[in-house]
C-alpha cells in the first residue's frame, strides 16, 4: 500500500461522492474508463447557509447521474442556480443541454458553442451566485477552451482536466498546444504561491491536499518527457507513433492513442522553437 502523503499532490484518498471542502461536494459521474479514472467529478458548490448553488460539469449525458446530482443539492437544501463548464470534452459537458432543461439554468462555458444563455466565461471574471465566489482563470492547453475556477474561500482550485486526482493529462493536438499547457502550469503555480491556494479539486481523480507540488510535479514530468522525445527523434524515431511507442513504452498500450496526441504537441512545440 503506498503512502498517500508520499505521492504528487498528497491525493486525499478514495474518489468518493461527498464534501470535499467546506464550499465544495462532489457528485461521481458512473463512467470510470482508463481515460476518465473513476469517472468525472461533478462539482456542487454553494456558500453555507445559502440555498442556491453552483454546478461545474454536469459530466456525460447519464439521466440518471443528471438527477442525482440534482438530487444531492436538494438534499442539501440547495437549488442549482447556475452550471459552469471547465471545457467542452463530452464526459464533462455533454450533458449540459440536458442538464439546464432539468434546473432551468444557464450554462457559462469559453466556447461560445457550448453556452445555453447570453454570458460567457473568460479571463478575470467573477462569478458570484448566493454569496459564493469563484474567480475564472484560463488554462488552455488541454484543450483550447480549458478554464480553472479559483474557490479563494476554501483555498482550493477547480482544475478540470488541467491537473487530475491521479497521474497525468494529455494535450489534446491540435486543439490544445504544450506551451499554452505550460504556461497554464505556472499560472496555477503562481495560485499556490500568491494567493494561497492548497487544495486541487479535480475533473478526474481524488482531492489533492498539496496543490503546489501537484504542479510542480506537472512541470517537471513535462519536461522530463519533452526531453525524452527530443531524445528519441535524435535516435532516429521520426513518426509520432515511433516515438510512442519508443517513449511510453512503460504505459498501458490503451492509453497510447491520448499519449500520441500529446507527442504531436511535443514534435510541434520544439519544431517551433528549432530544436528538431
Amino acid at each position: 500500500m503506498s503512502d498517500a502523503a508520499a505521492l504528487p499532490g498528497q491525493p486525499r484518498g478514495l474518489v468518493v461522492s461527498g464534501p470535499a471542502t467546506a464550499r465544495a461536494v462532489n457528485v461521481l459521474a458512473p463512467n470510470p474508463s482508463a481515460m476518465t479514472l473513476d469517472g468525472t467529478n461533478t462539482w456542487l458548490l454553494s456558500e453555507p447557509g445559502s440555498d442556491l448553488a453552483v454546478v461545474v460539469d454536469p459530466g456525460p449525458l447519464d439521466d440518471s447521474h443528471l438527477r442525482h446530482v440534482i438530487d444531492t443539492a436538494e438534499k442539501l437544501g440547495k437549488r442549482v442556480a447556475l452550471t459552469l463548464l471547465t471545457h467542452g470534452h463530452p464526459d464533462h459537458a455533454e450533458g449540459a443541454g440536458r442538464f439546464a432543461e432539468l434546473t432551468g439554468t444557464a450554462v457559462r462555458a469559453l466556447d461560445p458553442a457550448l453556452r445555453l444563455g447570453d454570458e460567457g466565461l473568460g479571463a478575470g471574471d467573477v462569478v458570484t451566485v448566493g454569496g459564493l465566489e469563484l474567480r475564472v482563470v484560463p488554462t488552455p492547453g488541454h484543450t483550447s477552451d480549458s478554464l480553472s475556477f479559483h474557490l479563494p474561500a476554501d483555498r482550493a482550485v477547480l482544475t478540470g482536466d488541467t491537473i487530475l486526482g491521479r497521474g497525468t493529462t494529455m494535450v489534446a493536438h491540435p486543439d490544445g498546444r504544450l506551451g499554452d499547457y505550460l504556461d497554464s502550469l505556472r499560472r496555477l503555480r503562481s495560485l499556490t504561491v500568491d494567493d494561497g491556494v492548497h487544495t486541487v479539486l479535480p475533473g478526474h481523480g481524488p482531492v489533492l491536499e498539496d496543490a503546489q507540488g501537484a504542479v510542480e510535479f506537472y512541470l517537471a514530468h513535462r519536461a522530463g518527457r519533452l526531453a525524452q522525445v527530443e531524445t528519441a527523434v535524435e535516435s532516429g524515431f521520426r513518426t509520432p507513433a515511433e516515438v510512442v511507442a519508443h517513449v511510453y513504452a512503460d504505459v498501458d498500450r490503451s492509453l497510447w492513442p491520448a499519449a500520441e496526441l500529446s507527442v504531436r504537441a511535443q514534435l510541434e512545440y520544439l519544431r517551433e522553437r528549432g530544436l528538431v
